[in-house]
């Protein structure tokens, strides 16, 4: 039992380590969150986003008090 619990230790020892990202998890994740920005801009400036919010604001405007 106590030559597994080494064996298991052993393996997990070196992963607490690790403070960061490496310099090419970052491109990665700079390109995914400007991909991600670019795919939401196309979504939100769409036409039927528009249509929809401006019919949204009109119909939030046009409440009797």
């Amino acid at each position: 039992m106590r030559i597994i619990w080494f064996r298991v230790r052993a393996a997990f020892v070196g992963r607490g380590s690790d403070a960061g990202m490496s310099t090419s998890e970052y491109a990665m994740g700079t390109i995914a969150a400007c991909a991600f920005a670019a795919v939401l801009y196309k979504v939100v400036t769409s036409e039927v986003v528009a249509t929809a919010l401006q019919s949204t604001i009109g119909k939030a405007l046009d409440v009797p008090f």
